[in-house]
């Protein structure tokens, strides 16, 4: 099952926010930081609809997203092509990608990111809701 948690938090956390990060070799000039950066206030649009969850499995490994990360849904928003999306698939929540693009032939799909898990095709007669969009993902490079 998985756990839920709301994104509403009491105190404001200011993090230093670097003006650029380069992948390559560091630029002295680079050791100032000019911003703060505020989690709560900078990356969340929609606090009272926002929710944290953990990701539980491996189907979503292709789209850099790995069992124990933690999803960041948005439940105010209406899901697009293309879209992340927390699923509730016959009593069921499910992260996939969503597509609509079958809608007219009476079916969308929901589209795993790991060859070895199926789409899981949506028709009607199941349980379904799309739950929230997932707007950011957070991962722990540390173990």
């Amino acid at each position: 099952m998985i756990e839920i948690l709301s994104s509403i938090f009491a105190r404001e956390l200011a993090l230093p926010l670097s003006e650029s990060l380069k992948a390559g070799f560091p630029s002295p000039a680079a050791d100032y930081t000019r911003q703060s950066l505020d989690f709560n206030k900078d990356l969340i649009r929609h606090p009272e609809a926002t929710f944290y969850a953990r990701v539980s499995g491996d189907s979503m490994i292709e789209a850099g997203i790995n069992d124990g990360d933690i999803a960041v849904i948005d439940r105010s928003l209406d899901a697009a092509q293309g879209d992340l999306v927390v699923a509730f698939v016959d009593g069921e929540f499910t992260l996939k990608r969503i597509d609509f693009s079958h809608r007219e032939e009476g079916y969308i799909l929901l589209h795993p990111a790991n060859p070895n898990y199926k789409d899981i095709r949506i028709e009607g007669d199941e349980t379904f809701e799309v739950w929230g969009v997932v707007i950011w993902t957070i991962r722990s490079w540390r173990k």
